[in-house]
């Protein structure tokens, strides 16, 4: 009986084999899926992929099977989209064919479709089209958020001239500033840097993200129901998103009752007008629970993409000396020691904004879009995807196009200027993500930083040469402020 138990077990473990290959390679209409290296059960691709250097890995799969290729993360299947011809035809081209949102499992558990990130259909629709037209009204790339730029610069400011000229640690000084920017547009109000209810939101949103981009969040997105039931930091992922739920919750109590919908004051004030303005429409999406996760996602995406951006662009000036001179020199011609940068000088500095696109096309934050999902069964090139598949766009393969970027691994400001010295737009220029699903071009406050920010610095550890970093592996700094 035991060989035949062995025997049983081992044809059973082979005919299971069988059959998700099978389910692998099954066509869908008269197409047939993308290519992709061959997953293991239950797995799926996961070993193949090394995380450390995914954009690396990603890029040899891209060699090997082409431009639109397929992997399965556990056993759900994805296919990943490379190069810029290949993300812009999806992604701009054929927007609505690629405008739902993807799966991605521990945002669908704590914002349970809710929102405006992670959302989709109607609901997306409205909230988007909400979100942009307030933030645009409220001032986004225009005075009125400049203004709220400029009074953060120079709290940020006053925060560096207290360290006295003693090293200093700017990360958690960057954070501050940049959740502020968004609280002062979605809340009214900017917090002290040591405001206890403020410290403990960003805590929880830094611990969330830092837990997302560690092993833990990796297993989640291949195995969720596994890590459900398992033990682990992950855990904590919800109950700080609770936390933060009852934060926002009690800030948006506190607008109700001082509401005047004749002058909404920022966007709380704008989302509870217009749900009043909806309150007998059957269709309508704008509720409590959205507004909630809507105010979320602003305050997420607005503070730690701006914050460690702005971190690795200090880093990135430091370890190149003669371009943080260039920049300083055209700060004084330009806007002297006199007065706060505005906006206005953007255009009158175009080494300046060079250096700030080439920042974001180095480091490559973002080096794989939030994912999108095809809303139906999608002829692309030679393939059919089936509807509801996971869409990935590696946003690092057009970022980092050798193509359009000669030496895409150097920093190089270059990139960003034609042979006069102007600044020079670039289609590949893509840091979040292109077409219907990106909510809003960024505004970077490094535009509006005050202008006396040249730091020598004490390095205490070496800068990264990988340009495509992980935020939780950040190199150790210390500036000092001479200012």
């Amino acid at each position: 009986m035991e060989p035949l138990g062995a025997s049983t077990f081992f044809l059973v473990i082979c005919i299971s084999c069988l059959l998700f290959f099978a389910v692998c390679k099954k066509v869908s209409g008269n197409g047939k899926l993308p290519p992709g290296p061959v997953p293991l059960p239950i797995i799926g691709n996961a070993l193949q992929l090394k995380t450390k250097n995914l954009s690396k890995t990603l890029q040899k799969v891209s060699e090997k099977y082409g431009p639109v290729f397929t992997l399965y993360f556990g056993s759900e299947r994805v296919v990943a989209l490379y190069g810029y011809e290949t993300v812009k035809e999806a992604l701009i081209d054929r927007a609505d064919e690629f405008a739902a949102r993807g799966s991605l499992p521990m945002a669908d558990k704590i914002n349970k479709g809710l929102g405006v990130i992670f959302s989709n259909g109607e609901r997306w629709k409205q909230l988007r089209r909400f979100t942009l037209t307030t933030l645009r009204n409220f001032g986004m790339g225009k005075k009125s958020i400049e203004e709220r730029i400029q009074e953060e610069a120079q709290s940020l400011l006053e925060k560096f001239r207290e360290t006295q000229k003693t090293p200093f640690d700017p990360t958690f000084l960057l954070s501050c500033a940049t959740s502020n920017v968004i609280c002062s547009v979605i809340f009214g109000k900017r917090y002290d840097y040591d405001d206890k209810k403020f410290l403990a939101l960003m805590s929880l949103m830094n611990d969330n993200f830092q837990t997302m981009s560690s092993a833990w969040g990796q297993l989640y997105t291949l195995f969720p129901s596994l890590m459900d039931a398992l033990p682990g930091p992950h855990h904590r992922i919800v109950k700080n998103n609770d936390t933060a739920k009852e934060f926002v919750s009690e800030e948006v109590e506190k607008h109700q009752a001082s509401l005047d919908p004749s002058s909404p004051q920022d966007f709380i004030d704008c989302f509870l007008v217009r749900m009043e303005q909806e309150k007998h429409n059957s269709g309508s999406e704008f509720s409590i629970e959205n507004l909630v996760m809507t105010t979320i996602d602003l305050f997420i995406a607005g503070t730690e993409t701006t914050s460690t951006t702005l971190r690795y662009g200090i880093l990135l000036l430091l370890k190149h000396p003669e371009i943080q001179g260039k920049v300083q020199e055209e700060i004084d011609h330009v806007i002297g020691q006199s007065r706060s940068p505005c906006m206005v000088d953007r255009s009158q500095m175009p080494y300046t904004d060079a250096v700030i696109h080439e920042i974001q096309r180095f480091i490559a934050l973002i080096p794989i879009s939030v994912p999108h999902a095809v809303t139906q069964d999608t002829p692309f090139r030679q393939y059919v995807i089936p509807k509801g598949t996971t869409i990935y766009p590696i946003l690092s393969s057009v970022l980092h196009d050798s193509r359009e970027f000669p030496n895409p691994e150097q920093f190089d400001p270059g990139h960003f200027l034609d042979k006069n010295g102007a600044f020079k737009k670039s289609d590949f220029f893509m840091p979040f993500s292109a077409g219907k699903s990106s909510l809003a071009k960024k505004q970077n406050i490094a535009c509006l930083l005050p202008s006396k920010l040249t730091f020598p610095a004490a390095l205490l550890g070496p800068i990264p040469t990988n340009p495509h970093w992980c935020v939780s592996e950040a190199t150790l700094l210390k500036l000092v402020a001479k200012l």
